[in-house]
């Protein structure tokens, strides 16, 4: 498995594309970026998850972006439905995908999930993002399929 990109906020200023990533969906990549700093400047570490996840939402919805929080996928295994459908923490446009993590250190297992589920939803572009960190550019990493 490849190692996660570290993103910090000047990479939400200035061009840096993805190969195979438009530049309308690296420019919303942007915007999302700067929600999570904006929510991490105003609440600092050491908060639940569940915090960080209605500070996130609304820092969407001011600025008018289109998500669901807690998107069911549902899934099929040997064409069968799976009784618990894969829960996403954020669906951002239809197209990205952000898991907010609040733990210690990011593990590989946490890029796992971020991976699987952007394959099994059908999304280039992902985000985890851990606020339990001093600095948040420390705790976001961007991954792109």
């Amino acid at each position: 498995m490849s190692n996660p990109i570290k993103v910090n906020h000047q990479d939400t200023k200035t061009p840096r594309y993805i190969p195979n990533i438009s530049q309308d969906l690296d420019s919303l990549g942007r915007v999302i970026v700067d929600c999570m700093f904006q929510v991490h400047k105003e609440m600092g570490p050491g908060l639940l998850e569940s915090v960080y996840e209605d500070c996130f939402s609304i820092s969407l919805r001011k600025k008018n972006i289109f998500f669901q929080s807690q998107k069911a996928v549902p899934l099929t295994f040997l064409g069968e439905v799976v009784e618990n459908p894969l829960r996403l923490d954020f669906l951002i446009d239809d197209k990205i995908i952000v898991e907010l993590k609040s733990v210690e250190r990011i593990l590989p297992v946490h890029e796992a999930q971020l991976l699987s589920y952007m394959k099994l939803a059908n999304c280039r572009l992902g985000y985890l993002v851990n606020f339990n960190v001093p600095l948040i550019k420390d705790g976001i990493f961007r991954r792109a399929l």
